[in-house]
């Protein structure tokens, strides 16, 4: 089997672990806040991810260069996390996933005054018809819009400014404070959200927190194989997959089936996301879709790239 090829069929089987992670997510939210689910399977991956964290041996403090940035991009991890989960929790899997295919185009509108990328008429075109997607996926006027749609629609905002500042002070920021400050922030702030939110969880629905923490960081880990073995052109792409997943998921358990606009306007996100990871690995320096290797970054667990970054320099 060629590199090229492991490397994408790991990239769906991440894609995968990723979605079965947001069934959990889905089941979980009938019955409890996306504020709790946050803070449980944040804090039942924290001690693993706590031992990676330890093992780093370069030198520096875990003072941020950038502190400002570094809050923002923690504080923007957390309101992805409660707006993306509250969507699974109350929207069918495929209408999130819609909606959150659009992430990459945000990144590119956002790298435009964050990061001087200069975006040139194609990748303008394919961002417009990607945001024509997410209309025809609302039909605002045609159908009532919901708080789950604005929830989703603001994960996916929250989402690209999380990626672009990562892409703005990656260079200079260890990646343990970049790894540990947004999980901090995360826990600690569900924290104080709990004594207003809170309902007791029985054994098992803890236990499916833990599932949560154990699905992300494997899907994290998958995705870090799929990287190192095709390149990025060919695994970003691969997230798309997760729109079959959500169909099958959403039949499967919750009786579900996809609407004829929402698979007209997701395919047409997911086209014009395709085309600009292809263009923008031929014609762009910064390559922000490219770089923003993780999906939701919730801040409970470290972005995939950051977790790249890490195991390259223990490994060197």
């Amino acid at each position: 089997m060629s590199p090229i090829l492991r490397g994408a069929l790991i990239a769906v089987a991440a894609f995968g672990l990723y979605s079965t992670h947001d069934v959990v997510v889905k089941l979980l939210g009938r019955h409890y806040t996306s504020f709790q689910i946050i803070f449980f399977s944040g804090l039942l991956s924290f001690p693993v991810v706590s031992l990676l964290l330890l093992s780093d041996k370069t030198d520096g403090t875990l003072v941020p260069r950038h502190p400002w940035w570094s809050l923002a991009r923690s504080l923007t991890g957390v309101a992805t996390g409660a707006m993306g989960f509250y969507a699974f929790s109350v929207l069918p899997m495929a209408q999130c996933y819609a909606m959150l295919f659009a992430t990459p185009l945000v990144i590119t509108l956002l790298s435009i005054p964050m990061l001087g990328e200069k975006v040139g008429l194609h990748r303008g075109l394919a961002v417009m018809a990607g945001l024509t997607g997410v209309l025809i996926v609302l039909r605002p006027g045609a159908e009532p819009l919901s708080l789950g749609h604005l929830a989703g629609l603001g994960a996916a905002v929250m989402g690209a400014l999380s990626a672009i500042i990562i892409r703005k002070i990656g260079k200079d920021e260890r990646s343990v404070v970049l790894m540990m400050y947004p999980m901090l922030v995360s826990v600690l702030s569900m924290a104080l959200v709990m004594p207003f939110v809170y309902r007791p969880m029985p054994v098992e629905h803890l236990a499916l927190n833990g599932v949560v923490a154990v699905l992300g960081m494997c899907g994290a880990f998958l995705l870090i194989l799929a990287y190192r073995a095709a390149p990025a052109v060919i695994v970003a792409p691969m997230q798309y997959s997760q729109i079959l997943w959500a169909v099958f998921y959403g039949w499967l358990l919750f009786s579900e089936e996809i609407d004829r606009w929402t698979a007209v306007g997701a395919g047409v996100i997911i086209a014009s996301g395709i085309y600009i990871v292809l263009r923008e690995g031929k014609v762009s320096k910064n390559r922000p879709v490219l770089e923003n290797r993780s999906r939701l970054d919730v801040g409970t667990l470290p972005r995939t790239g950051l977790w790249a970054r890490r195991f390259r320099q223990r490994e060197g």
